[in-house]
C-alpha cells in the first residue's frame, strides 16, 4: 500500500492533543488529516487547521453522499474523515496522521487492516481523566460524565490495537509514541 497511516486513538483527555502537537513539530512530514466536526470551535482552534468546523445539516448531507471513510457522533457531536483525503494522501505516498476515536480507529482497521497502524493513548486512571476534563473548563457536568462512561468503554479497547502508550508522565509518553511512529515509518 502506498503512503502511511499512523492513528492515534485515546479517551477526551488524555492528553492526546498534547502528545500528537510534539509529534507533529517534530516530524513535519506527517501529513495531519483534519476531521469534519459539528462541535463547536474551541478557543485557540482554527478553522481548516483543527477541524472543519460544519453544520449539521451539511455533515448529515455528506453522510448521505457516502463522503466519509468513517464518521461518528461522539458527546453529542458528528466527526469523520473525509474519503478524499485519504485516498489521495495515499496515492502520494503521504505519511498521514489521524486523530480518530475508537469507533473512527475500528473502521480504519476495517479498511485498511494492517495498513492503519493504531496506537493507543491511556490515561493513569479514569479518576485523573476526570480531573484533566474539569480542568479544561470547556464542558458542562453533563458532558463530562459522557466523556467519561465512554473513556470507560475506550478504555476496555486498549489491547486491541497495534501500540499502547501510558500518559501518566507526558515526557516518557512522548518518548514512547514517538518510538512507536518511528518504527512505524521505517
Amino acid at each position: 500500500m502506498p503512503g502511511k497511516m499512523i492513528v492515534i486513538c485515546a479517551p477526551s483527555g488524555t492528553g492526546k492533543s498534547t502528545l500528537i502537537n510534539r509529534l507533529k513539530a517534530d516530524h513535519p512530514d506527517l501529513e495531519w488529516s483534519v476531521s469534519c466536526t459539528t462541535r463547536p470551535i474551541r478557543k485557540g482552534e482554527v478553522e481548516g487547521k483543527d477541524y472543519h468546523f460544519i453544520k449539521v445539516e451539511d455533515f448529515e448531507d455528506q453522510i448521505k453522499q457516502d463522503q466519509f471513510i468513517e464518521w461518528a457522533k461522539v458527546h453529542s457531536n458528528y466527526y469523520g474523515t473525509s474519503k478524499i483525503f485519504v485516498s489521495q494522501g495515499l496515492t502520494q505516498n503521504k505519511k498521514l496522521l489521524f486523530d480518530l476515536d475508537v469507533q473512527g480507529a475500528d473502521a480504519m482497521k476495517r479498511i485498511y487492516g494492517n495498513g492503519a497502524h493504531v496506537i493507543f493513548i491511556e490515561p493513569p486512571s479514569v479518576e485523573e481523566l476526570e480531573k484533566r476534563l474539569r480542568a479544561r473548563g470547556t464542558d458542562h457536568d453533563h458532558v463530562i460524565m459522557e466523556r467519561i462512561e465512554n473513556a470507560r468503554r475506550e478504555l476496555a479497547r486498549k489491547h486491541d490495537y497495534d501500540y499502547l502508550v501510558l500518559n501518566d508522565d507526558v515526557d516518557v509518553a512522548y518518548s514512547e509514541l514517538k518510538a512507536a511512529v518511528e518504527r512505524i515509518l521505517k
